[in-house]
């Protein structure tokens, strides 16, 4: 078996040009952000003139941007209502049309739906109380104002973006080189990207413990990055031995975490497997988004950053034999 993937990974590393290894990864990562930019534009309001002021984001065209993932209850306040139900998302938002319903989906499997309300009064909330407790079954009723305020979104915003600044400059630092230093950057941000999206296509909003999960991809996929740049980079030998070498180290580590994590969402999802189990919605999302997130790496590592840094290094060869030849001759003359 090992041998196997031994010949399978050196028939990769020899056969597979950059630009094959790099179309996929792109398709991915146009696909991703154009999953996001869809969503901004669904969750944006159009802003009555005189009324810029109220709107908590940028204004764009006369419309209040709105967020490239759905936001849970921590970031924008409101209630959450989970219960059972034969119905659709869309026969739910109709039903309840008459409270600020802000989203219904599928909740897991089985029966189980979500809505989601905005802010509303204290009497509106007990009136909805009543109404679902009356008419649905498990239901659970989560009512949050908003924890995290505009201003400290902007300083979660502006923090992401320092530490992918703050990670290349590292990088740059350790190797004293612009291109892997980039390669680190690009393939950690396109996983980051395609895990939101995921996020965005499996109905897992974007709340504390997922933005948790987001910033564990950024140390996983760097973890990955640095294997894989350290063993072109640093040790000596062949290049594709190297490229071999680190590609059954890294995928050994990702399969190995993607085993645990799929263990772990069965684990927090085990009330739709086994009636008994307790489901714990906040490690499944996490896993979820880890999951995604390492997928992603998978790709981006592999492809993305392997292509870079081999043709960086093939580059750098045939600079290296130009240079030597003139020596050479001078030595023979």
């Amino acid at each position: 078996m090992t041998l196997s993937i031994e010949k399978t990974i050196e028939a990769y590393v020899k056969n597979v040009t950059l630009k094959q290894m790099i179309i996929v990864p792109a398709i991915l990562l146009l696909l991703s952000l154009s999953i996001l930019g869809y969503t901004a534009y669904k969750t944006s309001v159009l802003v009555e003139p005189g009324m810029e002021k109220d709107c908590n984001t940028k204004v764009l065209w006369g419309y209040c941007i709105g967020s490239p993932v759905e936001l849970g209850v921590e970031f924008k306040g409101g209630t959450v209502v989970i219960f059972d139900s034969l119905k659709t998302p869309d026969e739910l938002k109709a039903e309840f049309q008459g409270y600020p319903v802000t989203q219904a989906r599928e909740y897991g499997g089985q029966e189980r739906k979500l809505v989601q309300f905005g802010t509303m009064t204290e009497s509106v909330h007990g009136e909805l109380t009543r109404k679902v407790n009356s008419e649905y079954a498990n239901p659970e009723i989560k009512q949050m104002g908003e924890v995290i305020s505009k201003p400290l979104q902007d300083q979660a915003v502006r923090a992401i973006i320092l530490s992918f600044l703050g990670m290349a400059i590292v990088v740059y630092i350790i190797f004293r080189s612009f291109i892997p230093s980039m390669a680190v950057v690009i393939s950690a941000f396109a996983d980051i990207v395609f895990a939101a999206a995921m996020m965005n296509v499996f109905g897992v909003l974007l709340s504390l413990g997922t933005v948790a999960g987001l910033l564990m991809l950024i140390g996983y996929s760097v973890d990955t990055d640095i294997l894989l740049t350290t063993r072109l980079l640093k040790r000596k030998g062949e290049l594709n031995d190297k490229i071999k070498g680190a590609m059954l180290t890294g995928l050994t580590m990702t399969f190995t975490t993607l085993a645990a994590l799929v263990a772990l969402y069965l684990v927090s999802s085990g009330s739709y497997i086994i009636s008994s189990f307790t489901r714990i919605d906040i490690i499944r999302d996490i896993s979820m988004v880890l999951i995604f997130g390492l997928i992603a790496d998978i790709v981006n590592t592999w492809t993305t950053n392997l292509g870079i840094l081999k043709w960086y290094m093939e580059k750098g060869k045939v600079k290296q034999k130009h240079i030597e030849k003139p020596k050479q001759r001078r030595q023979t003359a």
